[in-house]
């Protein structure tokens, strides 16, 4: 239980805080973060997180990195889907404080997006399907290498959660215009939630593509490890 609540509490940091800077403060007038500030929220919120819960729950919050580690031998299966139920509730409420946040200013609609993930005419540059799927299985399977790669027993210690942070940092760089950056169910779940429409339309390309991302990395993973654990 309490590997648990640390996975719904990180959850919840990650989505407050990432998609948190994006609905808030990317394009506040002139002084906004914009691109750049969302992708180092993004990887800040992991980065904080690794090093507060990850001697506790491992810190996976994201149910495509609990399936990739499983894959790749790291984690116990009976643990998965407790897991993935945690990491999806924590990123709803994380977006349920977002909500109740950003409806405290006047004229805010949930029009602008909420920081949902998307495609077509949802992607914030108007990539297509194939694009936003072919992006959300590479950078997630990316991910998985990095994280699968930090926290392997021959990598120096302590650094895990910097480099897994910074990873995610430049996915998000590279893919925000494409389909917002998802690479995590959960955080595509907790926003499409709120906007519904097409955004729950939508939400099964950002839980199938992250999956086949991080099953990917655990094979290969496993594959080329130096030893395996």
């Amino acid at each position: 239980m309490k590997k648990l609540v640390a996975e719904f509490i990180g959850t919840l940091w990650l989505v407050l805080g990432g998609c948190g800077s994006a609905v808030l403060a990317a394009g506040y007038p002139e002084l906004g973060i914009g691109f750049v500030g969302v992708a180092i929220a993004f990887g800040l919120t992991v980065v904080t997180m690794a090093y507060a819960i990850g001697h506790i729950s491992g810190c996976h919050l994201n149910p495509a990195v609990s399936i990739g580690l499983w894959i790749g031998g790291r984690f116990d299966k009976k643990e998965l889907l407790p897991y993935i139920i945690a990491q999806v509730l924590g990123g709803i409420a994380g977006a349920g404080i977002l909500y109740l946040i950003a409806t405290g200013k006047e004229g805010f609609s949930l029009s602008g997006g909420f920081a949902a993930n998307g495609y077509g005419e949802h992607s914030p540059d108007g990539y297509g399907m194939v694009a936003a799927l072919v992006t959300e299985i590479v950078m997630t399977f990316m991910f998985l290498i990095i994280i699968l790669g930090a926290t392997h027993s021959k990598a120096p210690k302590g650094f895990a959660g910097l480099a897994i942070g910074l990873g995610l940092t430049l996915i998000h760089l590279i893919s925000i215009p494409v389909t917002n950056t998802s690479v995590n169910p959960a955080r595509s779940t907790s926003q499409a939630i709120f906007v519904g429409d097409w955004a729950t339309g939508q939400l099964w390309l950002f839980w199938v593509a992250p999956i086949i991302g991080a099953i990917l990395a655990g094979l290969v993973y496993k594959f080329i490890s130096p030893e395996t654990e």
